[in-house]
């Protein structure tokens, strides 16, 4: 079995350890022989880097590992860049939900305008890593699964149409764990059917290998609990702003009762709850800084001032590991069952061919070959629409430099209630994402 080399793009990402420590857990499915860090911040990496450095030595001396902020020597010789770029850190974040909720609109990072600001600043980011990959190891795969994914997928779709870029994201995955919970299954025994775009779409089946269809059984347990289990599958989502998220489940079922929902779609179904319910003083950003961040950093300093990662503090992120199952899919041609955002061509058979929708993949050697999913109701047909074409006027608005095609985009997102409440909330982003977007006329 040939040892692949790995780029972790945005190494200074509280997430590397995990993904590291995955890997590491992994190396039996997926041989690891050169692991590097890229960063643009390198203060914020070399804390993560050393730590991890220490612990590989101990636990897989045999990994060659590096950490750099220089992209030539980050990207040359690569198999795989696994992507996850933060554009802005934490404070931005913060900004991208504080600035809307004083508007009175959700204060999301994916969703809404937090997801468009969050936008505007990654797809250059992503972009510059893509040519990076390109000019450096002409055949590496990137495998992408940084937010906001829509934005940046329907960015690479337009700008770089031919790179060999796969995008993905871990929300499927995390509530799929949910539903095996729920019935007492292993996530890995159950296939699903699902429709949308990144992170606002539809279960249409859940069944095991054997056929039996499990929706009826999932959907009555949602209507009364949500997605809320008693054995929590997925510890990166449980601060208590998940546990509202995964409560939330039932009323978005309870709109729609045919199918189960992504639990993102509270932010454009309920959002006035969820602007009643949010505390613009301290959002989701403030939890994970307070939260996650000084976690991961602690035990990265604890590590690096004892000199060994024996009880580290690091944990596994165990459900990234289908970030290796991608990645073996692609070096293997496996012919993976995955959910991946690409672009439609017929898999949604009333949809717009050139949307970028998230729907079941057979990946291999190639890449992904959506499944058909054939047509889709007119209430999801419509709130698909509306939404995806937000996202391309996010992304011309960029190409353009464009504060009309912006103010569009805004102004049709189901979150904001008005023109004028969308200019206001882009005159703050533009104010507060000066250096990060490119000029707007």
């Amino acid at each position: 079995m040939k040892n692949f080399s790995v780029v972790i793009a945005g190494g200074g990402s509280t997430f590397t350890p995990g993904i590291v420590m995955m890997m590491l857990d992994n190396l039996d499915r997926f041989p690891i022989r050169t692991l590097k860090l890229y960063d643009n911040d390198e203060a914020r990496q070399a804390v993560l880097g050393e730590a991890l450095a220490i612990l590989l030595k101990e636990q897989a001396p045999e990994i060659d590992f590096s950490y750099t902020t220089d992209p030539e020597e980050a990207f040359t010789d690569m198999d795989f860049c696994m992507a996850h770029i933060r554009v802005g850190k934490y404070a931005m974040r913060e900004q991208d939900e504080k600035i809307p909720l004083k508007h009175g609109v959700v204060g999301q990072e994916t969703c809404g305008p937090g997801g468009i600001a969050y936008g505007m600043r990654s797809i250059g980011g992503m972009l510059e890593i893509i040519d990076y990959m390109e000019r450096y190891s002409p055949d590496c795969w990137m495998l992408n699964y940084s937010n906001p994914a829509a934005i940046v997928a329907e960015a690479c779709r337009v700008l770089r149409p031919t790179a060999k870029v796969l995008n993905i994201c871990d929300m499927p995955v995390g509530t799929l764990r949910r539903m095996s919970q729920i019935i007492g299954k292993q996530p890995e025994d159950l296939e699903v059917r699902y429709f949308g775009l990144n992170h606002f779409g539809w279960w249409t089946s859940v069944k095991d290998k054997e056929g039996h269809e499990y929706l009826p059984q999932i959907r009555e347990y949602v209507a009364e609990n949500g997605y809320l289990t008693q054995v929590e599958v997925d510890t990166q989502h449980m601060d208590q702003s998940w546990q509202e998220t995964h409560k939330k489940a039932k009323d978005l079922l309870a709109v729609n009762p045919r199918y189960l929902p992504n639990t993102y779609l509270k932010y454009y179904l309920y959002p006035d709850y969820e602007v009643e319910h949010s505390d613009c003083t301290y959002t989701r950003a403030n939890e994970v800084m307070d939260g996650r961040e000084k976690t991961v950093f602690t035990a990265a300093k604890n590590i690096i001032e004892k000199g060994t990662a024996e009880n580290s503090g690091f944990t596994i992120d165990s459900h990234a590991s289908f970030i290796v199952d991608l990645a073996r899919a692609i070096a293997f041609n496996t012919h993976e069952r995955m959910l991946m955002i690409v672009e439609n061509n017929g898999a949604i058979a009333n949809f717009d061919d050139d949307a970028m929708v998230e729907v079941p993949c057979i990946v291999g050697t190639d890449g992904p070959e959506p499944l058909a999913q054939g047509k889709i109701p007119p209430f999801e047909k419509a709130l698909m629409h509306q939404q995806v074409t937000v996202e391309k006027l996010v992304v011309a608005a960029y190409i353009e430099g464009s504060y009309q095609k912006l103010w569009q985009a805004l102004t049709l997102s189901k979150m904001i209630p008005s023109a004028k409440v969308a200019k206001d909330v882009l005159d703050d982003l533009i104010e507060a994402n000066k250096g990060f977007w490119p000029e707007l006329k």
